[in-house]
């Protein structure tokens, strides 16, 4: 009677443990992505922060984003190549990034 009482408590004991369990192994993947977009983000407002204080106008019209490998991707429009140029170098100079892709277009001001 006893090995039975005992055998049906580790049932519901494995019945109960094992959603938590796996509960557990699912909060670790969820820190571990939230720490990438939370690096991401933050290399992505540098990069950000550091264009508008170059306080050239022409660079209010590049995006910046960042992967979780810490490539930054520059897009957009500038009227210039050396405008082109001084964006590229500044992403290139922010801590954390890996490389830059450089998807600027030179479109002259009309």
């Amino acid at each position: 009677m006893k090995s039975r009482t005992l055998a049906s408590w580790m049932v519901v004991l494995a019945a109960v443990s094992s959603p938590l369990l796996s509960q557990a192994a699912d909060v670790e993947g969820t820190k571990a992505k939230t720490k990438e977009f939370v690096k991401d983000s933050v290399i992505t407002t540098k990069v950000k922060s550091e264009l508008a204080a170059a306080k050239l106008s022409s660079l209010v019209k590049i995006q910046v984003e960042t992967d979780n490998t810490g490539v930054v991707t520059l897009s957009g429009t500038t009227a210039t190549q050396a405008t082109k140029d001084k964006a590229l170098s500044i992403a290139q100079a922010v801590k954390g990034v890996t490389s830059v892709d450089d998807q600027i277009k030179v479109v002259a001001d009309k």
